[in-house]
């Protein structure tokens, strides 16, 4: 379940792929159809992938994808059962094959879709205050509350017993039972990707959503942004204080704890039982292991093991920290 609300137009000749890659002289002998772009982890026969970091070598050896845009020097690392595509930026290059297969992924313009819930197969079911508008697609359990001028956008399921805030957006999402959602929050939206073409950004599409487990809190203006290519997950009974910002295909844990102004980078994974301070920073493509204690302030560059506690900037083991700040 990663890219439910999105349509995939292919499949895609290799053909037309190579071609908007500019791969032309790459022979390949049977011009099969690519059925979808996935990740290295969720691959499967037919579908196409990326590998543009070392860092991800043990699971692009083992990806199922029939093939992988990379670099001349991760192409060794991948299975023979896969065919590489070597192109000189692989972050550009994916961004262009997504496009292609997900063109309704790039921009998030208002929803047209949306109308007064009164004018909805919803008004006697959710209490609700003024000027709630809700879009196509939308599922709401029972015994749900929604504040004033909140606009639940298209692709929104809402589970049981959930509370949603005054002036919040949310698209993309799935939210399960027992959920709070405070003001002012925006939620599914697409997150900061693009890259630098010349004289114009280059926008990369985010095809993944928002999945909130149950029993979880968001607190108030908290921005949790839609997965790019995996889908961005919020565990169960985990709580966020206000004003956090959740990027992209960000994974947290059940049952942790992150307080106001804490900024989590795009791909990072949080384990369970973790403890973040306020203002710390957490940045991209990171692993934060089980309980975890990160002190206030903290600047964390680096995976952090299971049980650990850190301080500072850049974080390290709070005793090591304080023995050497005295």
């Amino acid at each position: 379940m990663i890219n439910p609300f999105f349509k995939n137009n292919g499949p895609f000749k290799i053909s037309n792929i190579l071609q908007l890659l500019n791969l032309n002289n790459l022979i390949i002998a049977n011009d099969e159809k690519i059925t979808d772009i996935k990740d290295l982890f969720t691959s499967k026969k037919n579908d196409i992938t990326f590998f543009h970091s070392k860092k991800y070598k043990d699971i692009a050896k083992n990806t199922k994808a029939s093939f992988c845009i990379t670099t001349e020097s991760l192409k060794s690392e991948l299975p023979k059962s896969c065919t590489p595509f070597v192109v000189e930026n692989v972050l550009v290059s994916t961004s262009k094959v997504t496009s292609k297969f997900y063109p309704s992924s790039i921009n998030d313009n208002f929803d047209y879709t949306a109308r007064d819930i009164t004018e909805t197969k919803f008004k006697d079911k959710v209490k609700c205050g003024k000027n709630v508008l809700i879009g196509d697609n939308v599922i709401f359990g029972s015994n749900c509350l929604i504040g004033h001028n909140t606009i639940i956008e298209q692709n929104v399921s809402i589970g049981d017993n959930c509370r949603i805030g005054s002036n919040v957006i949310i698209r993309n999402t799935l939210i399960n039972n027992n959920v709070t959602v405070l003001d002012n929050c925006v939620i599914g939206k697409h997150g900061f990707g693009f890259f630098p073409i010349n004289t114009k950004n280059l926008r990369y599409p985010h095809i993944g959503i928002v999945i909130i487990g149950e029993n979880s809190e968001i607190g108030c203006a908290c921005t949790i942004d839609r997965g790019s290519m995996s889908n961005t997950v919020i565990g169960k009974n985990t709580f966020l204080d206000n004003q956090i910002h959740i990027a992209h295909n960000v994974k947290i844990g059940d049952n942790s704890i992150i307080a106001g102004q804490v900024g989590i980078a795009g791909s990072s994974i949080v384990g369970n039982n973790v403890r973040v301070g306020g203002q710390a920073g957490i940045s991209g493509h990171l692993t934060i292991g089980n309980n975890v204690e990160i002190a206030g302030g903290s600047g964390v560059i680096k995976d952090i093991s299971d049980n650990s506690k850190v301080m500072g900037y850049p974080a390290k083991n709070i005793r090591d920290f304080l023995k050497n700040n005295k």
